[in-house]
């Protein structure tokens, strides 16, 4: 799209913007455009950021300013006009001008060859050129461009017909409202794609959803094609959605003009489009001559499906020549030319046997699912979460369903629909409970929250979760005291509390079974280590509600000893770094309750260590002192709490996320969203793992 001196003259051109008085408004207006769409192309495309946030949005300012000046030079494809006001009703049906049709799917090697062979008997040649793409998993869109302009989009719909999305496309900055088609002769161009998201977007989104009380999104599918869906645009600009774009499914020429000659492959077609700033899969496409060797590629391929970014369920194999393809032609139903190429089944069926509510270590219920044991995506599948009773109402859940579950990449498995067409009558209501299921004590919910409480902090399920999570290895790392050992200890009376963990009677324990001698030694030397620990793991262990590991780290690093957070108060909390209102709450509401000051004082007494012995030296003689760092992706040299215990030992200190305070990020493999904010930051300091080893070692 861009040769370098062009990219050298729009880099230049912005900073000289930055300083420009507006004397020639309309072409300060063309050029802030042009440079504007540069820096989208960049960032949502290369990702390769060239402009600071605030740079950008000077610009971007710049250009609202003198188009409000100046409306008669507004035009449909300016940056500006991809926010517009939401409509009040619902999507127009539109007509694609061709049928977006299904393609027929293979399992196996043996259907791939039998495909290979009725493509060979219908073009009447012994060789063919494949193209292997990945079939990305997200809502199917037809984009059309008339005169170089994006003027509609379209979700698939049926096939025949879709809605008008349109608002909501322009909101997805990789996609260009304005491309050079004109140059290569062409008027209208209707391009197929999927709409997408990130999946560390989407795994932040939800983590969102759950923090404010709210269920979970279903899939990076579903909830792409549910946010084109959204009447507001500006609700879904703030979703960051992606798309890949795969395929030019129809095209004008204008009069007099040869097609273009990119446009006699696919292969070259998707490049042609890369090149004029699309996002097309041209990194991870394929061209094979031969079956055998689309069958390989396609059984290396999904040994990796999880390390991309996006979510892929597959491959699509395609005939590379368009003539070809028009030989072969299509049926009723699908592309003949074409063929997907499933991955295994990371979705089910089974049977809802019945649901458990369980209690955790800040009093919330949970609602369980047990179903008939199922294998998805090489686990067997036995126990769901259903988060709480809003997400059981909403599925509309009964005891006795059909369910469909499904597990994408390392994500826990959830159900994403009853199969309510196979109920018989017999299913049973799913009935929450109103007063906890093990002390019996009354369930509450806060207004703010979609969970159910048990408030009694004597509960016993509460006090065992309590117990395990501070035995925990992120918190103070006592082995061999795992969930089975303290539901023992607790049931026989032997652990009551977190401070009990200290004064457990050891010859009670020699009379259980499995403990012999060695077994007692281990756990005895296992928690005296314990008591060694940083302030942070104790702080962390101690399960603060909206505490984890990074907030305990920011909260052990403000003071000396414990104690001293007894007389914090929300408006002192919230001046830490990371620290907002909601966390700022819960800390001062624990360290204030006295029952929890008796828990800290009954800890001291027994030797754990609650003071921060490294605060004053780390500050005054760290090599990394006053630096703060983060760490993203997957760390192949070192364990990413390895990493972090390096910094702090010298001084530093880890954030929780990318911002103006962030010095360094270290990235690793596979590395996402944390990568490309910190390059559109513009101030971050971007280490590999190895930069960061030798900084470390001087």
């Amino acid at each position: 799209m861009y040769t370098t001196a062009d990219e050298q003259r729009l880099y230049q051109q912005a900073k000289s913007l930055l300083s420009s008085d507006g004397a020639n408004a309309e072409k300060e207006i063309e050029q802030l455009r042009e440079v504007i769409n540069y820096a989208d192309w960049k960032y949502y495309v290369q990702s390769e950021p060239v402009l600071a946030d605030v740079e950008y949005d000077a610009l971007y300012k710049k250009l609202q300013h003198l188009e409000e000046q100046y409306p008669e030079q507004v035009t449909a494809d300016s940056p500006t006009q991809r926010v517009a006001i939401g409509l009040s009703e619902k999507f127009p049906s539109v007509s694609h001008l061709v049928p977006m049709l299904s393609l027929d799917n293979t399992y196996n090697a043996d259907d791939l060859r039998d495909w290979d062979r009725r493509c060979k008997e219908l073009a009447k040649t012994d060789v063919i050129e494949y193209c292997v793409e990945p079939k990305y998993d997200g809502a199917s869109v037809s984009i059309i461009y008339e005169n170089g302009k994006l003027v509609r989009g379209a979700t698939r719909g049926d096939g025949v017909m879709g809605e008008d999305v349109t608002i909501n496309i322009k909101q997805i900055r990789s996609i260009p409202l304005a491309a050079a088609f004109e140059k290569a002769g062409l008027d209208q161009v209707e391009i197929r794609g999927e709409v997408v998201i990130h999946k560390e977007v989407f795994a932040e989104y939800n983590r969102q959803r759950v923090a404010e009380g709210l269920s979970p999104l279903a899939n990076p599918r579903n909830a792409a094609s549910g946010t084109l869906r959204i009447l507001d645009p500006k609700e879904v600009g703030k979703r960051k959605l992606s798309a890949i774009l795969y395929h030019i499914s129809y095209y004008t020429q204008q009069r007099g003009k040869d097609v273009p000659e990119q446009m006699h492959t696919h292969y070259d077609s998707l490049n042609w489009l890369y090149q004029l700033g699309f996002p097309t899969p041209v990194k991870e496409m394929q061209r094979l001559n031969n079956i055998d060797d689309v069958i390989a590629f396609c059984e290396a391929f999904e040994t990796r499906r999880d390390d991309l970014p996006y979510e892929v369920d597959g491959l699509v194999i395609k005939v590379n020549s368009f003539d070809m393809q028009d030989q072969m032609g299509m049926t009723a139903h699908h592309p003949r030319w074409a063929v997907a190429y499933k991955f295994k089944a990371r979705q089910a069926t089974s049977k809802l046997l019945k649901v458990e509510f369980q209690v955790g270590r800040t009093g919330s219920v949970t609602p369980v699912a047990k179903i008939e044991p199922v294998p998805i995506g090489g686990v067997t599948v036995t126990s769901i979460s259903l988060f709480n009773e809003d997400v059981v109402r909403e599925k509309d859940l009964h005891i006795g369903d059909t369910v469909l579950v499904e597990r994408a990449g390392d994500v826990i498995p959830y159900i994403v629909k009853p199969l309510a067409e196979l109920r018989t009558g017999d299913e049973q209501d799913i009935v929450f409970p109103t007063t906890c299921p093990v002390c019996d004590e009354a369930l509450e919910k806060p207004e703010e929250e979609a969970v159910w409480r048990c408030i009694n902090i004597s509960c016993p399920a509460q006090v065992v979760e309590r117990i395990i999570h501070f035995a925990s290895k992120d918190a103070m790392d006592i082995r061999n005291l795992g969930g089975a050992n303290v539901q023992k200890f607790y049931e026989l009376g032997l652990l009551k509390d977190i401070p009990g963990i200290y004064n457990i009677d050891w010859d009670a324990v020699r009379q259980l079974g499995g403990f012999g001698e060695k077994s007692v030694t281990n756990l005895q030397t296992a928690i005296e280590n314990s008591k060694k620990q940083s302030l942070n793991r104790v702080i962390y262990g101690l399960g603060i509600r909206h505490v984890g590991e990074t907030m305990a780290k920011t909260l052990a690093n403000a003071v000396s000893h414990i104690r001293e957070l007894y007389d914090w108060d929300e408006e002192k909390l919230v001046s830490l770094e990371d620290v907002g209102p909601k966390v700022a709450a819960s800390v001062a509401h624990f360290f204030h309750a006295h029952e929890n000051r008796d828990t800290i004082d009954t800890l001291e007494k027994a030797g754990v260590n609650l003071a921060n012995h490294h605060k004053n030296k780390a500050e005054t003689t760290g090599e990394l002192s006053g630096k703060t760092f983060l760490f993203t992706g997957t760390l192949t040299k070192f364990k990413r709490s390895e990493a972090e215990a390096m910094v702090e030992e010298k001084g530093g200190s880890i954030l929780s996320g990318v911002s103006s305070k962030l010095n360094y990020l270290v990235v690793g493999e596979d590395a996402g969203s944390k990568l490309e904010k910190a390059k559109k930051l513009g101030t971050v300091a971007i280490l590999t793992e190895d930069q960061f080893m030798d900084m470390v070692n001087g």
